[in-house]
């Protein structure tokens, strides 16, 4: 049973809808479109807010090991900031550089915690992943005898894409429990757990929308990256954009009590 819940500040006009709404299948086209409602009502500061996010993540991985972890770790305030900016185009108001650092300004510890616990997850699927190089591959190596060895090499290919299908199906959960979590932190306040928690069930409740959205970024990826990658400069905030309108449908309704679906048109 959904319960609603008054937020403050950013999202004050809103209600947040707990454990979030069941959709229909088309929602996942939805999104998209109006992902690309979003991006089209400003599509200058989107692509000089991704160019900046992309310059800044490059002079991150210039530090060896820790550049990457901090990457990390500041993705879901990054991505909250954006959330913020598609909060202002929604209600027809401007994306503004200073909207990037909204999560910074608020939560920005809890969004940290996001970001740890991904990374957390990261960490312990690699090496689940390793393991299982190891304990398969590695132990022919290491006891076998050469035909072993050869035997061991000539099906190396099935069992790497073994283990590769496997951390592909562990990472699916924790993206799940990733994907809602900046913006419930930052417009909602939400804790960190308990964001990570109500997106997991919502991304699962809403498995087969998120199954067709899913499908449709496949061909628009594809497309994006022909002409020398130039394409992702729509694509990538388009997705941004549609993370925050699927989290409108799913999770929220408007202040006058009558739960509405959000229009981008």
């Amino acid at each position: 049973m959904n319960a609603t819940v008054t937020p403050p500040e950013e999202s004050s006009d809103l209600h947040l809808v707990l454990p979030g709404r069941s959709t229909p299948a088309g929602s996942g086209w939805n999104w998209l479109a109006g992902g690309w409602n979003l991006f089209m009502r400003a599509p200058l500061m989107w692509i000089i807010s991704l160019v900046l996010i992309f310059v800044c993540m490059i002079a991150l991985a210039l530090v060896p090991f820790l550049g990457q972890v901090v990457s990390t770790l500041l993705q879901p305030v990054v991505l909250a900031g954006f959330m913020v900016a598609c909060r202002s185009l929604e209600r027809g108001g401007d994306f503004e550089l200073d909207h990037l650092l909204g999560g910074f300004k608020k939560n920005f510890g809890s969004l940290v915690v996001v970001g740890l616990l991904f990374l957390v997850g990261e960490v312990v699927i690699f090496l689940f992943f390793a393991a299982f190089m190891v304990f398969t591959v590695g132990t022919a190596f290491l006891m076998g005898s050469t035909d072993q060895i050869l035997t061991t090499l000539a099906g190396a290919g099935l069992t790497i894409l073994l283990g590769i299908l496997i951390a592909m199906a562990l990472l699916l959960p924790l993206m799940a429990a990733y994907w809602f979590a900046p913006v419930l932190v930052v417009m909602h306040d939400m804790q960190p757990l308990d964001a990570m928690k109500a997106s997991f069930f919502a991304c699962f409740t809403n498995f087969v929308p998120f199954l067709v959205y899913s499908i449709l970024m496949i061909p628009l990826f594809i497309f994006a990256v022909i002409p020398f990658g130039l394409g992702l400069l729509v694509a990538i905030p388009m997705t941004i954009a549609s993370i925050y309108v699927s989290y409108r449908e799913i999770f929220t309704e408007e202040a006058a009590s009558v739960p509405a679906k959000p229009t981008f048109a």
